[in-house]
């Protein structure tokens, strides 16, 4: 993999951002130069408008930033080269449909349009921009000069999260050559599980003003393209809901890694209380029924202290080096997580926190481990946010492979054992929010961002030292040099 200094500057960027909340300053520094010549280019929101998220067009280098209320074009310099505004707008969340559809009786006030998805649609040159206002609608604007191609919002498909705050939505485009994208959607439904499905997969026309975009990819009367949770299940946790860490596809498959709520009775107690669970979910890219929906508990342990609140993760490669130590292929997916310790808070997240990676290969073998043995019959389908928790398994005479993508039986499913991570580094007072990795000279490397702003970066193996900058806390701006992240850590 070649790192262009573009690309990973402006991944540096959007690692601090989200490292640290909302804070609204990119820093770049354009070549390396001696200790006293540095200088930064640096680019600032409006006062009161925070960045929510980052995406970098790979074929050019331009950012797109998807802030309250615009989205900005910038170049690989930082320098704006065009905005687009999103809001305010007269809003009320409670407005089902919204009352750019329909007249709401609810009060309306202006109400600013946080983004929640920022996506790059590279097959018909577009980006897709999906906000908090009128429950979640989208905009289509053209990558050159962000010219609106559509905005759809006729149709109860075309809203696809009422969920205000950021960080609630994750989206994964699988593309083709020869036929219309499908876009994967992953939210939290915020109460309204007769409105949102919590999975889905839409259609990604070509036309963007085509009144099939973002409808599901198959639905009828009984089937369709997306898992809702029963509302029954709120009875049990009022509160209950999905988040959304991080999503992405590799293979045949799209994962979200989730954080999910679940009533648990402690050792030697009568008593239920509510913990959190980090699950990983999959599903088969050409599954229109999901069918294949399968989620399996992740977490961290070191030193007989547990890590399972998940907190951010990304998806890279082994690389060389540590490919050996871990016994996999230099071009085997590993995912690299951070995990806060404990499982009661989800808010208020303790400041311990592990660094752990998973092989994804791992995961899989332990999912299709899993689904033989339901198909043979054995156990229930264990899915804590089912109206019926001890649905049995059903058997089938069947292969299943590698690439299995179910029947309409046995789902959706649960694995019940957890998939431990490899702890690779653990932080006790300055709890570590995010995290990317690459593969660096054959190294995998990563980086993570704090809760105090400091960002550090992390060998994937023994041969390389823990680095650490001070970005500054939330309340100062940051700034990130090329040296650290080009400075290697061997001559391998």
């Amino acid at each position: 993999m070649k790192a262009m200094p573009w690309n990973w500057t402006c991944l540096l960027s959007h690692l601090l951002m989200v490292g640290m909340g909302s804070s609204t300053l990119l820093t770049r520094q354009p070549a390396p130069l001696s200790q006293k010549q540095r200088s930064f280019v640096t680019f600032r929101g409006e006062p009161a408008e925070g960045f929510n998220h980052l995406v970098v067009d790979e074929r050019t280098g331009h950012i797109y930033l998807g802030a309250v209320n615009r989205i900005y074009k910038l170049s690989s310099d930082l320098k704006v080269l065009v905005t687009h505004e999103t809001g305010p707008d007269e809003d009320n969340p409670k407005c089902y449909p919204p009352r750019i559809v329909q007249t709401c009786n609810e009060p309306l006030t202006t109400t600013n349009n946080v983004n929640k998805m920022l996506l790059i649609d590279y097959k018909e040159n577009r980006l897709i921009a999906c906000g908090s206002l009128y429950q979640g609608i989208c905009k289509l604007l053209r990558l050159e000069d962000l010219f609106k191609l559509g905005e759809p919002y006729h149709k109860k498909e075309h809203y696809l999260s009422g969920v205000n705050e950021s960080g609630s939505v994750f989206g994964v485009i699988v593309s083709y050559s020869n036929l219309d994208d499908k876009l994967f959607i992953a939210t939290a439904v915020d109460g309204k599980p007769e409105y949102f499905p919590t999975i889905s997969s839409r259609k990604l026309t070509k036309n963007s003003e085509a009144d099939g975009m973002f409808a599901y990819v198959f639905h009828d009367e009984f089937v369709a393209s997306m898992i809702k949770i029963p509302s029954d299940t709120f009875t049990i946790i009022p509160d209950f809901d999905i988040y959304y860490v991080y999503g992405f596809s590799s293979g045949n498959f799209v994962y979200f890694l989730t954080l999910q709520p679940e009533m648990v009775s402690p050792p030697g107690s009568t008593t239920k209380e509510q913990v959190y669970t980090s699950k990983l979910v999959r599903l088969c890219k050409e599954d229109t029924a999901f069918n294949s929906y399968v989620e399996v508990p992740i977490g961290c342990e070191r030193s007989g202290v547990e890590y399972r609140l998940l907190q951010a993760a990304y998806l890279s490669k082994a690389g060389a080096v540590l490919g050996r130590t871990l016994g996999v292929h230099p071009d085997d997916d590993l995912l690299f997580t951070v995990f806060s310790k404990g499982q009661k808070r989800k808010m208020k997240s303790l400041d311990e926190s592990a660094l752990c990676i998973f092989i994804l290969k791992q995961i899989n073998d332990r999912i299709k481990e899993r689904l033989q043995s339901c198909y043979r019959g054995e156990g229930t389908l264990d899915l804590a946010w089912l109206k019926v928790k001890d649905i049995p398994c059903s058997s089938a005479l069947l292969t299943i492979d590698d690439n299995f993508c179910g029947l309409d039986m046995n789902a959706p499913l649960g694995v019940s054992d957890m998939v431990r991570g490899i702890p690779v580094f653990t932080e006790d007072r300055d709890r570590m929010t995010s995290v990317i990795a690459y593969v660096y000279k054959n190294h995998s490397l990563a980086f993570v961002g704090t809760k105090s702003g400091k960002l550090k970066k992390m060998p994937g193996t023994s041969l390389c030292p823990t680095l650490e900058l001070q970005t500054g806390p939330r309340s100062h701006r940051a700034t990130v040099t090329l040296e650290l992240l080009f400075s290697g850590c061997s001559s391998n």
